[in-house]
């Protein structure tokens, strides 16, 4: 703690000291390719780039794999040949489809015996709205939630190498979900790709397995289905295990936890001959990777063949179910829980093949009832998963919206679609009270309110008269808890209701585990530690700053106490560990009154020895009331924050650069003023991204060398531009006013980073960079 003091001590010296320079003023060249003339000057304790453009219709073209030939959005992509892949080697234009980080940390590891669930995503081709990086404006996508059931994630289509589209990557991650791409070769020229590769010395195979790995390991995604599906030659087909081997063993190597999956497809012979099973014919493909995934016309006697060919590793073969139920198969659609069944009575992981289904044959209007319809039918036979890290985060969006909103206010209207914007997702369903079953809770996604982003969470339930509160597991968990925990809630009741709303937790090893005083933090209350610091460091003082506030748009952040829970609960999850008062140690953190707009505060919990093992929601029934309580409730961010994390310094955007311009007229005078232009261009910062959950991308437009962002009277408020996963974004289209004649415009851009913890930080700690642009001389 006292470290840390003198730390931000240190830092506000410094500040003092660059605040007292004289601005300074320097020209350097743009390192970006095709560098311009920049000038850099410090003003207001922050680093400035200003960039000068001269206004040209002529820009260098962009290479069409990585941009979208149209917009110059930047795009995911893949790998069409042999030759492509073995040519593939870095470059920047790639860092667009880099991920933010490897999968959160969660239990049980994919190591363990406990059979899997992997999601083979399929959908007409692949690579249609999900490809574009930075987002786009699509009415009513695909959007899968129930990651919590998901242990693997595959990415599928018919292209040579398919590399993952960076969102689904992002979003699986965050859930700690592993994602694979697809090597994949088919008909008279797989056959052809494959002779090219396998049927010659050990040179050839292993280059391509290094290529995989490198792809693999660039982009943060976790491993391969390797998918032949022709037939090989006998040289060929023998140097598949020691291919499978090669690649398997250097990409452990290479990426942590990574997997190698062989499809069911062609057999030792060389011929392509579909077993729908593990046996003598493919086995050998078994021993030399990570994992088999079958066909799918299986029957209950080719599982039971299969107990004596796996072994030990049943988890490690994956039992195809072709959701679309093409071909001779069990189950299927919405009797998908029939082959579930099976394969779980016989210990294996299932692999489910195109759960798109929903989205592809049914009624895109109904789209969420059916989503939620198939994944509650099969939740039976899904172990969750659990995350196991802190800060605990979400705001519940979806990744997609029919608004952006930013802690209650609305900053834009219209669709958008953004996977990697998606948040961690709870445990969805339906859960009734044992008995009568008149009391009961239902969770759904809800696009109409949000919190943070364009989505809540929508919870609708029944309190009966014979029971005093119901609660309901949102998400299961394997945290060690840190001595000091910050906890918070945001939320909205619906109507009249008086009904109790109480987050709750419940922690194990309940023989070390202490739960001691909770104390109210807000900004002038003192904190309880050994040392308070006289002055918090930024990330503590934002994080506290909210607490105590009035919340815009009707929401609601609870003041909380400490009970222990002493009423019979109900868990109403899925896969739950009974009823909560059977846990002997947890804590209950309930509201101080029942009004509905009860001053907001958020509180510190001091713990000792303990495993955090899952989030609840309870819903209690007011004060003196005898009858059925019906409640609507939208939930709009949990936060679940380690204090100390709280206390280590806040870095702050740096090295701003803009490159890659390209000018256009703009369509009309009517679109964007008289004589408009329309700028597109890509930004590039320096930020270590272990320590972000996102960056909002602003900017402000302007004339001349003043800044219309930090203007002398009422500076322009910044306007959003998206969002960035990486350290750059490129800008498309963005209207601005013509130069006037001996006379520059002005376009200002700023990076400003939302840290894991999840709060906005002050406009000091944004990265930002200027550009200048006038017409040319005639």
């Amino acid at each position: 703690m006292e470290a840390a003091g003198a730390r931000t001590r240190a830092a506000a010296r410094r500040r003092a000291r660059r605040l007292r320079a004289p601005a300074t003023l320097k020209e350097q060249r743009d390192p970006q390719p095709g560098g311009r003339l920049l000038q850099r000057r410090i003003e207001e304790d922050q680093e400035e780039a200003v960039f000068r453009e001269v206004v040209s219709f002529t820009p260098d073209p962009l290479p069409v794999r990585y941009y979208d030939k149209d917009t110059t959005k930047p795009i995911s992509f893949y790998l069409s040949s042999l030759e492509e892949l073995l040519a593939w080697t870095p470059n920047l234009e790639d860092g667009f489809n880099v991920a933010l980080g490897p999968p959160e940390c969660r239990q049980p590891p994919l190591s363990s015996r406990r059979p899997r669930t992997l999601m083979c995503h399929d959908m007409m081709g692949g690579y249609l709205d999900d490809k574009f990086i930075q987002g786009s404006a699509t009415q009513n996508p695909y959007s899968f939630y129930h990651w919590q059931y998901i242990d693997i994630f595959v990415y599928f289509s018919h292209h040579t190498v398919t590399i993952p589209p960076v969102g689904w990557t992002n979003a699986a991650h965050r859930h700690g979900v592993c994602v694979l791409g697809t090597f994949i070769t088919e008909w008279k020229e797989g056959e052809r790709l494959c002779e090219a590769f396998l049927a010659g010395d050990e040179r050839s195979y292993q280059a391509v397995a290094r290529q995989l790995v490198l792809i693999a390991q660039f982009f943060r995604f976790d491993g391969w289905l390797i998918n032949i599906e022709n037939s090989l030659s006998l040289a060929a087909v023998g140097n598949v295990p020691h291919f499978l081997q090669y690649l398997t063993t250097q990409l452990h190597q290479q990426v942590p936890r990574g997997l190698v999956l062989w499809y069911d497809s062609v057999v030792s012979s060389g011929q392509l001959t579909w077993q729908d099973e593990l046996n003598e014919h493919n086995r050998v493909f078994f021993d030399s990777c990570d994992g088999f995934f079958t066909n799918y016309n299986w029957r209950e006697e080719h599982l039971e063949r299969m107990l004596g060919q796996a072994g030990e590793r049943l988890a490690d073969v994956y039992v195809g179910v072709d959701v679309f139920a093409r071909g001779n198969v069990v189950g299927g659609r919405f009797h998908t829980d029939k082959s579930l069944e099976l394969i779980r009575k016989h210990g294996f992981s299932v692999a489910l093949f195109a759960p798109g289904w929903v989205y592809e044959c049914l009624e895109k209007g109904d789209f969420f009832q059916n989503q939620d319809k198939f994944w509650s039918l099969l939740e039976r036979y899904l172990p969750a998963h659990s995350i196991c890290s802190l800060p605990f985060v979400t705001s519940f969006c979806l990744g997609m919206g029919t608004r952006r909103v930013c802690y209650g206010q609305e900053e834009a209207v219209g669709p958008w679609y953004h996977l990697s914007a998606q948040e961690i997702q709870p445990l969805f369903g339906e859960h009734r009270l044992e008995g009568d079953g008149r009391g009961w809770v239902k969770m759904h996604c809800c696009l109409e309110d949000a919190w943070n982003g364009g989505s809540s969470l929508l919870i609708r339930g029944l309190i009966p008269p014979e029971v005093g509160n119901v609660s309901v597991r949102l998400f299961s968990l394997q945290v060690p808890v840190p001595p000091k925990v910050f906890l918070s809630m945001v939320y909205k009741l619906e109507g009249p209701s008086a009904v109790g709303v109480a987050l709750e937790l419940t922690t194990g090893d309940a023989g070390s585990c202490h739960v001691g005083g909770i104390s109210a933090l807000s900004e002038t209350s003192s904190r309880r530690s050994p040392r308070p610091l006289r002055v918090p460091p930024t990330k503590l003082a934002k994080w506290v700053g909210r607490c105590g506030q009035q919340l815009s748009g009707g929401w609601v952040q609870r003041q909380l106490s400490d009970t222990r829970p002493q009423d019979p609960l109900w868990d109403g999850a899925p896969c739950g560990s009974g009823p909560l008062s059977s846990q002997s140690e947890g804590a209950k953190l309930r509201p101080l009154g029942t009004g509905l707009f009860a001053s907001p505060s958020c509180y510190e919990v001091n713990l000792r020895g303990c495993l955090l093992q899952a989030l609840f929601v309870n819903f209690s029934r007011p004060p003196g009331s005898q009858e059925e309580e019906n409640f609507v409730c939208r939930l709009g961010e949990i936060q679940v924050v380690d204090a100390n994390s709280l206390l280590t310094p806040l870095p702050q955007v740096q090295a701003v650069t803009v490159s890659q311009v390209r000018w256009q007229p703009a369509a009309s005078e009517g679109e964007s003023g008289p004589a408009g232009l329309r700028l597109s261009c890509t930004l590039h910062w320096a930020y270590l991204l272990p320590h972000v959950r996102c960056f909002r991308i602003h900017c402000c437009r302007g004339s001349g060398g003043d800044s219309p962002c930090r203007g002398p009277s009422e500076p322009e408020k910044p306007t959003l531009l998206g969002l960035a996963f990486v350290n750059r974004y490129r800008i498309v289209d963005l209207a601005v006013a013509a130069a006037e004649p001996g006379r520059d415009g002005r376009v200002e851009f700023l990076v400003e980073p939302i840290p894991k913890e999840g709060f906005l930080v002050p406009r000091a700690e944004w990265g930002r960079a200027a550009m200048l642009y006038s017409t040319p001389r005639t």
